[in-house]
């Protein structure tokens, strides 16, 4: 996909809304002049305007030279780099990163190199130099996981996954682009994990998953849209436009591509204009309009070509050649440094005790730093637990963290629940993405509360489709019995929001079984607590055996729930896979029946 993404947390901790009013406050010259440096760099982070940007990274730099502040030095050149990269001129935007990177050298700062060399990777990727960017994505991993920086290591994660994504190794780039979200989660970081949901769906998107691609994707667009970050949702436009067009959707495909196309030439991100256009002459020729195909794919041309040439990838092989060499010149520098240092050594020895004295002193503070650190480090797993808890049943997460894994367990009596809406991929079709996920999270968001008020278990959604189950991970007696309430409550839920809004006009199919199930954890990055069996199967075939606005019940779950509700005997239905089976319809509960303990 060719965008770079890395987190300072300093420069998030503002909008790009606050950097424009940070230009107000330079221009006026109303601040603080030891202020300076850090205002300089907020702006050139955060303006809107990537001109702008790249002018405060050049002021940055000048004043962070007169000053000799390296910090401030090496971040001016990042962001000009990044600035120029942007804009599409990829030979100055790489001679500014290694810049950046003899100075992280020079200093010794692993930490500083490691991120510098996530953004040299990603021009060699844009360029199509895959083999080089691979090579710095996994220095930067390496010398990142050495440094223990969270925050560095996600970020490094995610962009060696999306160069993954572009030579194909979907597998591997599953793995990095998981765990970086997980590291994100856990920092609650929005802009990282707006960045991970996008790339999982490209991830999705080319496994030929598209109601997950596309699922994945929406959700980061309405993250990246609050935060400003207009490059990666350019970029994920063009994919979902690429889904509608492969399934001959090519109205749906035209909007989102030109909607790409308007958004990457408002910003003057070249390498994205190139892309939705390219994007448009396939859909045009998709569509038989040969002329309009060859025109669009003509502007394709012409920006990559401004993008990408001959003159431009040659003196990036002459600037990748100049910073190898000036590592070798650093190497020679530390050598005859190291000579000079046994000369000081020897002189140095009459003031030994003293600098006894401050190694105790450096002691101490270190101790005091350990502690604190300490401190911090309870704080963060104390979050984790409480994020593990929202994944996984409390017994379930409490045996992952003794154990570093979940055994499976059978359970001789569960109660699955499935549920869909009819005409669910009808209807989406004439709504927004934005629009469609908003009303989903409304029907799902009640369920959940729901099943929380029932004590029932919520395993998965799919798409439109909503999965629970009762009687696990602690078996009950009346868990059939708690699962038709709620089921009831869902279906009235449903129906009452159709009457009270036109806008919204889902319709509930829901299907119940009861029988035996296993239970466990899926995975080893990203865990889930499913379950398994023919039980989880013919719940399903309840489901897609159901109406409308109706509940629909196996044998197993009549026999349990008879004496509390009123049914309707169906008859033997044929289900898929399994035959005819005896199903009943939900009717009403029961005026004897006694309402079930939560």
């Amino acid at each position: 996909m060719g965008f770079f993404f890395i987190i300072f947390l300093s420069s998030y901790g503002q909008t790009k809304v606050v950097g424009d009013s940070l230009e107000l406050l330079f221009t006026q010259g109303a601040y603080q002049e030891q202020d300076k440096l850090k205002i300089l760099k907020e702006l050139a982070v955060t303006h809107s305007d990537v001109e702008k940007r790249l002018l405060y990274s050049e002021l940055l730099i000048q004043s962070a030279a007169a000053l000799d502040s390296t910090d401030y030095l090496f971040q001016g050149y990042l962001e000009k780099g990044t600035s120029l990269r942007v804009k599409g001129d990829l030979a100055n935007s790489l001679e500014s990163y290694f810049e950046g990177a003899r100075i992280a050298e020079r200093e010794g700062n692993n930490n500083l190199l490691g991120k510098v060399y996530i953004a040299i990777a990603d021009v060699y990727s844009i360029m199509g130099n895959h083999q080089n960017a691979v090579k710095y994505h996994q220095n930067a991993i390496r010398i990142l996981r050495q440094e223990n920086d969270s925050i560095s290591i996600a970020s490094a994660l995610l962009n060696a996954g999306d160069e993954l994504i572009n030579v194909n190794r979907l597998d591997s780039a599953l793995k990095y682009t998981t765990e970086a979200e997980i590291i994100f989660n856990l920092l609650d970081s929005k802009v990282g994990q707006a960045y991970s949901l996008g790339n999982l769906g490209m991830i999705y998107a080319k496994l030929g998953l598209d109601l997950k691609a596309e699922y994945h994707m929406n959700q980061a667009i309405l993250i990246l849209q609050d935060l400003h970050e207009y490059y990666p949702i350019a970029v994920y436009l063009t994919y979902i436009s690429d889904i509608y067009l492969e399934k001959g959707e090519e109205k749906l495909a035209m909007n989102y591509a030109k909607l790409s196309l308007d958004l990457a030439q408002k910003h003057g991100m070249k390498k994205q204009v190139s892309d939705a256009y390219l994007t448009l002459s396939k859909i045009y020729e998709h569509m038989g309009n040969s002329e309009e195909a060859f025109n669009n794919y003509k502007n394709h041309i012409a920006y990559k070509d401004s993008v990408n040439n001959i003159t431009s990838v040659q003196q990036m092989a002459d600037l990748r050649t100049d910073f190898e060499v000036s590592k070798k010149q650093i190497e020679v520098d530390l050598l005859n440094q190291q000579k000079r240092t046994q000369q000081i050594i020897v002189i140095a020895t009459a003031i030994a005790l003293i600098l006894i004295c401050l190694l105790a002193f450096g002691l101490y503070r270190r101790y005091l730093y350990i502690r604190k650190t300490k401190r911090i480090i309870e704080k963060e797993r104390n979050r984790s637990d409480e994020l593990l808890l929202n994944i996984l049943p409390k017994e379930t997460a409490n045996e992952l963290k003794l154990n570093g894994k979940v055994a499976a367990k059978k359970f001789e009596s569960v109660t699955v629940l499935f549920s869909d809406f009819k005409a669910f991929t009808q209807y989406a079709e004439n709504l927004s993405p934005e629009l469609l996920v908003e009303r989903v999270d409304h029907y799902f968001s009640h369920f959940d509360q729901i099943m929380e008020r029932y004590g029932l278990e919520k395993i998965k959604t799919i798409g439109d489709a909503y999965m629970c189950a009762g009687g696990l991970p602690f078996p009950s007696h009346d868990h059939s019995i708690r699962m038709v309430r709620a089921a009831m409550e869902m279906a009235q839920f449903v129906e009452d929001t159709k009457k009270k809004n036109q806008s919204h006009q889902f319709e509930v199919r829901i299907g119940i079984h009861t029988g035996p199930v296993v239970a466990g954890v899926v995975g080893t990055k990203k865990f889930a607590y499913d379950i398994w069996g023919d039980t989880v199967n013919i719940a399903a075939r309840m489901e897609s055996s159901s109406e409308p606005g109706k509940i629909n019940i196996s044998e197993n779950t009549y026999q349990l729930i008879k004496e509390e509700f009123e049914c309707e005997y169906r008859g033997e239905v044929e289900a898929r896979n399994k035959g005819m089976m005896k199903m009943y319809y939900v009717l009403a509960t029961k005026k004897s029946a006694d309402p079930v303990s939560n």
